[in-house]
């Protein structure tokens, strides 16, 4: 394991979830989860009587993931495989974790995801997004085709309001990078 990995999954990340809003006995759907660096940190925090839905389209990563929670023994993490539906309950879900993902769909499939999001947060659910790779972004910004405010008006106009905007620094991949992490709510 790399060391910023390391360093971020055995307390930054951690660290990091409870500064944006993830608490002991939620439950959280990491959308987009690749192999967890975000999944097994909420776990950690929700603990035992909380739960985590680790969601990905990748087999490869959610194997990867599965054998991490094996090792580690973390039994409050389902993986789930699938790329824009989310197989889950209405109002069910605590918190999104939406990071570093929403650049690879057209418009219409961030709506789509947006809607499904919408969907399964509870009333007063928090939807995490780390919008990576946008105009503004540092690397690839000159690939990105959205700048930050329009993600912000294409989240608000799928029924949530912007509750708070940090500028954090967080994992990216297996490097640190600084970035903004968009918090809003259901309306």
């Amino acid at each position: 394991m790399k060391d910023n990995v390391k360093e971020w999954i055995e307390g930054e990340g951690e660290k990091f979830l409870k500064e944006i809003g993830v608490k002991k006995d939620q439950t959280v759907l990491d959308f987009g989860c690749g192999v967890g660096h975000y999944t097994i940190p909420a776990s950690k925090i929700v603990g035992k009587d909380g739960r985590v839905y680790a969601l990905d389209k990748d087999s490869n990563a959610l194997n990867k993931l599965k054998n991490t929670t094996e090792q580690c023994n973390i039994k409050n993490v389902e993986l789930i495989k699938e790329s824009s539906e989310i197989p889950l309950k209405e109002d069910s879900v605590d918190i999104v974790l939406c990071y570093d993902v929403i650049h690879y769909g057209d418009k219409k499939e961030r709506i789509t995801i947006y809607n499904e999001i919408h969907r399964v947060l509870s009333k007063d659910g928090l939807f995490s997004v780390y919008p990576k790779h946008h105009k503004e972004d540092y690397p690839l910004m000159e690939l990105a085709d959205i700048d930050l405010e329009r993600i912000i008006d294409e989240i608000k106009k799928a029924g949530f309001i912007l509750e708070h905007k940090f500028l954090k620094t967080l994992l990216h991949d297996e490097y640190y990078n600084k970035g903004y992490i968009l918090n809003f709510r259901r309306c």
